[in-house]
């Protein structure tokens, strides 16, 4: 019994690891094919006088002004936070998957709802502070229709990080934190359509193709970043650090700017204004969101099946 359980915790980083490796391999890859319609979210979103235009027309301005490199601006600690991200999500989903699922239980859209929750709540407290940096790399040098947007001056990530902590306090770090949080929804829910979809789609043992679990994963991501925009833009402006807000520190004074922007974005925008940028966001993280399972599912199963021939040698 103890050599079994031993073997079981043994398996369990194993293969937790492949698919933590896995999930950070297939989002950057496809983060890296997708980047420019990231940026044209991203300015969107923060430089409030740039007016929505569909995302080829805002692609071909920002190239025309700033040169077709600046779409992919702040391209490294994008990937370099979307890989500890991922891994630390892909780690914990996958290892409370092992845990609560554990024996003849079937999974349940509740139970991958509850592991998305945790694992989303993990991986937000432990990599908030690199999507703070990267925010502000990604914008930096960014000709802004707002000129109340002042520029910054980083050298890199490390410098970043050095100049935020020595001239805002290391809890800026942490801005954006609470929508954030709320924001976990957004991959929980992703995760339970597409466990959900992908019970159903392999149903009697089907194989499910490539095709499929793009479209899966498509669909999964469409619904949770529709439903979940308008905080994220929220997100994005509070990470972006320029936002004054009423100074109060604490829950209560991210709660209040969260309140306080979502009214000023309405007044000022309308209801739609919340969803301003959505269609550079769609487009980026449906086309992401589905390659990448599709480059994560490729890797587990090659993998499994290069340990599967390893382990009936021995």
């Amino acid at each position: 019994m103890s050599h079994n359980s031993g073997s079981a915790v043994g398996l369990l980083s194993y293969e937790t690891l492949v698919h933590a490796v896995a999930g950070a391999m297939g989002s950057v890859t496809a983060m890296t094919v997708f980047f420019p319609l990231d940026t044209a979210k991203s300015r969107l979103q923060v430089d409030e006088k740039r007016k929505a235009k569909s995302t080829p027309v805002i692609l071909a301005e920002i190239a025309k002004e700033e040169g077709l490199l600046s779409l992919y601006r702040g391209w490294f600690p994008v990937i370099s936070s979307l890989c500890c991200s991922n891994f630390v999500y892909f780690y914990t989903f996958n290892t409370l998957k092992k845990v609560m699922v554990a024996g003849p239980q079937r999974s349940r859209p509740g139970k991958d709802l509850l592991m998305g929750i945790i694992s989303g709540a993990v991986n937000v407290v432990l990599t908030t502070p690199m999507w703070v940096v990267n925010t502000r790399l990604k914008l930096q040098g960014v000709k802004f229709r707002d000129e109340e947007l002042h520029q910054t001056h980083y050298k890199g990530i490390f410098d970043a990080f050095s100049q935020i902590i020595a001239n805002e306090g290391v809890g800026t770090l942490w801005n954006g934190l609470l929508p954030s949080l709320i924001l976990v929804m957004n991959p929980a829910v992703q995760f339970m359509f597409y466990e959900a979809m992908k019970r159903r789609a392999g149903k009697g043992g089907r194989k499910i193709s490539s095709a499929e679990i793009f479209v899966i994963g498509a669909i999964a991501k469409a619904i949770a970043a529709t439903a979940t925009y308008p905080l994220q833009t929220v997100q994005a402006i509070l990470r972006f650090g320029q936002y004054k807000g009423d100074g109060k520190g604490g829950f209560l004074g991210s709660l209040s700017n969260v309140v306080t922007l979502f009214l000023e974005r309405i007044k000022s925008h309308g209801v739609l204004g919340l969803y301003k940028g959505l269609e550079a966001k769609l487009l980026q993280t449906v086309l992401t969101a589905a390659l990448m399972f599709v480059v994560y599912e490729k890797i587990t199963s090659a993998t499994f099946k290069v340990m599967g021939i390893k382990q009936k040698l021995k």
